[in-house]
């Protein structure tokens, strides 16, 4: 492979460091900072907590169709007897 002169490598490190020190740089760290201060302010939950949340959720609502089931059945005997 041909290498590059050296006029085009200076001119990438210049090109970079200008990059670098531009205004565009500062606005987008600028923008990275507030972004993450936005969401550091609102309650987020990891996906570990959510998922954890959904099984704790699925399985009370699993207990409260049993129970409704057993209650139906406990209604149904008790007025079978009267």
């Amino acid at each position: 492979m041909i290498e590059a002169p050296k006029f085009m490598d200076d001119f990438q490190k210049k090109f970079s460091e200008l990059l670098e020190n531009s205004p565009a740089k500062d606005l987008e760290r600028n923008a990275k900072a507030m972004f993450a201060s936005m969401l550091a302010k609102m309650d987020l939950v990891t996906r570990e907590e959510f998922d954890v949340q959904r099984e704790v959720l699925a399985r009370a609502r699993e207990q409260i169709a049993q129970l409704e089931t057993r209650v139906a059945q406990l209604e149904k005997d008790r007025a079978g007897n009267q």
